[in-house]
Order: C-alpha cells, then sequence, then structure tokens
C-alpha cells in the first residue's frame, strides 16, 4: 500500500454508500471514526476551517492518553454535531483524500454519522421544521400569514418564545417571507433565437430554488433580466420541489431521495432537449452536480442533470467564451465586496462570479475567499449561533476593510449573516446579491 505523506493529485470523490447494512452498522462507524479522526489528530491543518476540528482536537488534548484512543466513543459526536457539511476540509486543506490510500472523507464520514443517528433517532421538531423548506414556504406565504410571519419575525418578545419552544436562536436576523412567489410572478420568456456556442447550450431552464420562491424572487427576476438582456430563452422547470440539502444535511437520506423522484425526472427531460440548467443558489446547484450523482451514482437520469447543471456565473463566464454574452454595461458598481460561498467553492470552477464583477468598468472587487459560517439552518440554531458568529469574524473583517459600496455573496443566507455581522462591529453596506448587482450594472 502506497502511505506516502500527502498528495499531489486531485481529490476524487468515492460513491456515497448509503444503502449498505455497513454503512448504518454502529461498531463499523465508531471503528471508521476512530481511523479518520487519529489521521486528523495527526494532521491538523483543518484546526481553522469549523468547529468541528478543534472539538475533536481539544477531545484529544484532555483525554488521559493524548490520542484518539484516550476519546470516549460517545464524545465523537460532539464532532459530527459540529459539522455542517460544508466540504472546505476535503476540498482545500486535507492531503489524504483519495486517491490517497488513506482514503480520508471527513465531510461523508460526518454525513453517515449523521444518517445513522437520524435512523436510530429521528429528528427534533424544530430540525423537522426548518429543513422543510417547501412546507414552510407555502404555509408562510399565505396571503395575511405572511404579513404575520414576517412581523413576527421583527418582535423581540416572539423571537425569544421561539428560541425557548423552538430551538431558532433570537438574535439571528431570518428573511422575510415575499407576498408573491418567483414562480408565480415570473412570467414567461420573450422569443429568441436559439444560440448556441461551443461551451453553452443556448437557452436555459431555470430551477428556481425554495429560498428565491419564497423568499427573495428579486434574485429570480435578476436572473431572468439578465438572459432576456443577452437574449437566451427561458422556461421554469414545470415541476420543483426542495433540492434535498436540507434533508442531506441532518443525515435523513429517504428523504433526499424521495425529493430526488420528484426533481429528476422534468429535470432530465429538459436536459434532453438542449437546456442550460441554472439555479441561482449554490447549494442547490452543489446537490444537483455533486450529491445526488455521489448518491445514485449508476442513475442515467441524474448523470444528464448533472452534466445540463450551471451555476449562473459559470454560465454567463462560458457565454462570455463563446462571444455571446453582451457587456454593455452601463453603471459602475464602485467597491464591491464579494464573498465566495464554501457550496461554490467545492464545484472546482474557479471564481466565475467575481470574472463578471470584473468586467464591469467602474468597478473593484474584493473577493473573500472563506467561511462564513452559516451553512443553511445551522447558524439559525441556538446551540450553535455563537459559534456560526465566531466563524464569520474574519470574513466579516475582510468583507468591511475596503469600506465597500455593496457586499454581496452568491449564497443569499451568507449575504445576510455577513452584514448581520459586520454590523454588529459598527460597518455596514448595502447588501445586493452579485445576481442584483449585474441586472443594475446593465442598467436594467
Amino acid at each position: 500500500m502506497d502511505t506516502r505523506e500527502g498528495s499531489l493529485e486531485a481529490p476524487t470523490r468515492h460513491p456515497l454508500d448509503w444503502k449498505s447494512a455497513d454503512f448504518y452498522d454502529t461498531a463499523e462507524l465508531d471503528k471508521e471514526l476512530e481511523r479518520v479522526f487519529d489521521i486528523c489528530h495527526g494532521c491538523r491543518r483543518c484546526v481553522n476551517l469549523c468547529t468541528a476540528f478543534p472539538t475533536l482536537f481539544d477531545l484529544v488534548d484532555n483525554s488521559k492518553t493524548m490520542e484518539v484512543d484516550g476519546v470516549a466513543k460517545q464524545d465523537f459526536w460532539k464532532v459530527v454535531d459540529q459539522c455542517y457539511l460544508c466540504d472546505m476540509c476535503y476540498m482545500t486543506k486535507c492531503p489524504y483524500v483519495p486517491p490517497h490510500a488513506w482514503n480520508v472523507d471527513f465531510p461523508h464520514l460526518m454525513l453517515r454519522a449523521k444518517a445513522l443517528k437520524f435512523r436510530g433517532q429521528g429528528a427534533s421538531l424544530r430540525d423537522r421544521l426548518l429543513s422543510s423548506t417547501d412546507a414552510l414556504g407555502k404555509l408562510a406565504t399565505i396571503p395575511v400569514v405572511v404579513q404575520t410571519v414576517n412581523a413576527a419575525n421583527k418582535i423581540s418578545l416572539a423571537r425569544k418564545l421561539m428560541q425557548s419552544t423552538l430551538g431558532v436562536h433570537a438574535e439571528r436576523e431570518l428573511p422575510e417571507y415575499a407576498a408573491r412567489k418567483f414562480r408565480s410572478a415570473a412570467g414567461a420568456s420573450r422569443v429568441h433565437p436559439v444560440k448556441d456556442g461551443k461551451n453553452t447550450p443556448g437557452k436555459v431552464a431555470i430551477f428556481s430554488t425554495c429560498y428565491v420562491n419564497y423568499n427573495e424572487p428579486g434574485i429570480g427576476q435578476d436572473l431572468i433580466a439578465i438572459l432576456e438582456h443577452n437574449e437566451i430563452p427561458w422556461v421554469l422547470v414545470e415541476k420543483e420541489a426542495c433540492c434535498g440539502m436540507p434533508k442531506l444535511e441532518l443525515g435523513d437520506l429517504e428523504s433526499v431521495a424521495a425529493l430526488k423522484e420528484k426533481n429528476v425526472p422534468p429535470l432530465a427531460r429538459l436536459a434532453k432537449q438542449g437546456y442550460a440548467i441554472v439555479t441561482p443558489v449554490p447549494s442547490c446547484t452543489l446537490m444537483f452536480k455533486q450529491e445526488l450523482p455521489l448518491m445514485f451514482p449508476e442513475d442515467a437520469e441524474v448523470k444528464a442533470v448533472q452534466a445540463a447543471m450551471f451555476d449562473p456565473f459559470e454560465y454567463f463566464v462560458l457565454r462570455n467564451r463563446d462571444a455571446l454574452l453582451k457587456k454593455d454595461f452601463k453603471a459602475a458598481l464602485g467597491k464591491v465586496s464579494y464573498h465566495i460561498p464554501c457550496h461554490s467553492r467545492v464545484q472546482n470552477m474557479g471564481q466565475k462570479t467575481r470574472e463578471v464583477l470584473e468586467m464591469i468598468p467602474g468597478t473593484e472587487v474584493n473577493t473573500v475567499e472563506r467561511c462564513a459560517g452559516h451553512d443553511g439552518t445551522w447558524g439559525v440554531k441556538r446551540e450553535y449561533f455563537e459559534n456560526s458568529m465566531k466563524i464569520g469574524r474574519p470574513v466579516f473583517r475582510q468583507m468591511a476593510g475596503t469600506q465597500p459600496d455593496y457586499v454581496s455573496s452568491d449564497c443569499p443566507i451568507a449575504g445576510r449573516h455577513i452584514l448581520q455581522g459586520m454590523r454588529a462591529d459598527g460597518k455596514s453596506a448595502a447588501k445586493a446579491h452579485p445576481l442584483s448587482l449585474v441586472r443594475k450594472a446593465y442598467g436594467l
């Protein structure tokens, strides 16, 4: 066996063996946790990524043996609970990921542990609610209900009650729900000829995502405006459910599979019809590009969707390479502090959003490439809110450092989290999604 120190090869990912009996075997899981934790303890390169690794290293350093064998197996769960599956350790830090013989995949090991725990214990009411984004969105956007929900989220007494009963931290700024859903208001594409490029299909199918549909439909409208300006015909995906990422983060893999059965058939039909499928939220894009293909490696429809899936700025940069992106920008943006989210980074596509923003004359981009610490529902929860703000503190400082006109992130919840952290430090700026900034620059 090759046991050289570190690896120079690009990381590869093995399929997630989630249907095997061993995957849910407690003794087998403990054995693998101890093996990987021992490697992590000896390396410690990931200490600054999140709180999972400091938790592990403190457990080891405070044990009688000062090795992993001195840590009680039950305490392994303290590490698992701190992991929010950002994948950054796998993609940017760990020298022992496959094809290295040690085969360390820390995020998928944490996912395995979460799946075993979910199968045995289920999830709390709070976690079930927070991960049911479609159900919550449909309820919260009912007329009258939407005004009540939005008002309650801003009332201190209501938030304290929410913290004590549901475990949603009272200080976490929550997104408003929209009075009208994106999918209801999107309308239809104008008629444009399809101009396929070498790198890009010339027509786009929009997977709107739960967040854009229910919370910030303006982001979806900005995407449509940019597509229309570039004379790219578009359609909405006919039927759409949650991508499954919130359920994945819980370890509820059966629910992920059920959502896949709803989403993949209509997406696969669009892929086979030659559409580029674009999602305006990085976590959703990642779900179809990476997580579902790793869960269903033999599914031809999943592979077809994976091949057709684009981050919007990945699509625009490739469109530019095809000489099919308009660059008739009319408005300068000034100073933009741009945060690249973890779920954009692990798509291995480079900094495509930054590339587009830097095409805009009179625009200075400060790019911050570090985890902001919110991660989906993790930073909303009472027990993790303080850690999420701690992880984000270097990002808040770097984003504010250039005294920007705008703070922006492809992940809208990261953008809101960053602005909250900046305000806590006495700093502020206008918050705008990168799609909103490009629309503004076009003068649309």
